[in-house]
């Protein structure tokens, strides 16, 4: 019995790795790498969707850059803007109830709702994408140079890594959101990002304390290859996998955190808006007018779940350990194949 089984696995396993070398004929690691991607439908889902988001919210809040003293603004194409005040719309249980002129309602002073929410998905999406950045490249950077040369230069650059670690992240962004959330959104994004890196730069560093033994390294350096070419040419590809997931996943936690720092109020500061910010000032107004809750809440799952699953997507991709289910089809297509020399 126990040696069907094993006979059974044996051969599992040579039908999964006869798929694979089918799947994978002639295609370079990119070409590889994507087509795994583009498998994972809900990653596929999770990015048209974002990408769909992040344009409607750009072209209808426009671009605002800049501080308050020194704006720098590209016009969307929504009429109203953050300081208009038209005239209010009553219902029957509130003010500001959703109509055809204001889809998403007005606040209790009468602002557009859906001008709002633009604008605070906006700076929230900003914040994303420049914490995603800096602190990708600062993690990667840091946790390269410490696991590939080791030794004392390890050991200051993981210590300094395991003091910031020690600070909680929500401590750091509202003595920074309090300094310098009157600068604007990018500062106060850029800040953020000096303090995101760390479990970055230590999953980079033990990949390439783990790469740096390989074959390809001892022979790109009897080959004559600088430290920084070996780090950045041959280690460091082969440390993408782990580097994209973590920075996906560092995007997800950056909305969040800004979320949560413009709850408290130290994110985003007034006259300007953020997600956060909408939900903490009318928490208050949420059994009489909830439209008011829900469109920025509703925004901040959508665009953190489909950084989530897009990040799932890369995972699966970059790893060729994942094991997928064999089909019928999958089966017939690796057994039946022509050889190439009579393709």
């Amino acid at each position: 019995m126990a040696k069907k089984n094993k006979a059974a696995e044996v051969a599992a396993t040579e039908g999964e790795n006869a798929i694979a070398l089918h799947e994978t004929a002639g295609l370079s690691q990119g070409q590889i790498i994507r087509k795994r991607f583009f498998r994972h439908k809900p990653a596929v889902a999770s990015m048209i969707a974002l990408i769909f988001i992040t344009i409607f919210v750009f072209s209808a809040s426009g671009i605002h850059l800049g501080t308050e003293a020194h704006p720098i603004t590209i016009q969307g194409w929504w009429k109203y803007s953050l300081t208009d005040i038209p005239d209010t719309n009553f219902c029957e249980t509130s003010v500001g109830c959703p109509n055809a002129d204001h889809p998403f309602g007005q606040d209790p002073i009468g602002r557009d709702y859906f001008a709002l929410v633009m604008r605070g998905a906006e700076q929230s999406i900003m914040v994303m994408l420049i914490v995603g950045l800096i602190g990708g490249l600062l993690g990667t950077v840091i946790g390269a140079v410490s696991g590939y040369f080791r030794g004392w230069v390890d050991a200051v650059l993981m210590r300094f890594t395991d003091f910031i670690i020690t600070i909680p992240s929500i401590i750091i962004g509202a003595v920074l959101g309090f300094k310098f959330g009157n600068l604007g959104v990018v500062a106060l994004a850029i800040y953020l990002g000096l303090f995101s890196w760390t479990g970055l730069s230590r999953l980079v560093r033990g990949e390439f304390l783990s790469l740096r033994e390989r074959e390809f390294v001892d022979a790109a350096r009897v080959a004559g290859a600088s430290n920084f070419r070996i780090i950045f040419k041959h280690i460091l590809p082969n440390a993408m996998g782990v580097i994209i997931v973590s920075v996906t996943l560092m995007l997800a936690g950056a909305i969040l955190l800004e979320t949560a720092l413009s709850y408290i109020g130290f994110g985003v500061q007034a006259p300007d808006v953020s997600l956060g910010s909408l939900i903490s000032e009318y928490q208050d107004s949420f059994t009489v007018s909830p439209w008011l809750f829900y469109w920025p809440g509703l925004l901040i799952i959508s665009i953190a779940l489909c950084v989530n699953f897009i990040g799932d997507g890369l995972r699966d991709a970059f790893d060729p350990r994942q094991r997928r289910r064999i089909t019928r089809k999958d089966l017939l297509a690796a057994t039946f194949k022509k050889p190439s020399s009579e393709a």
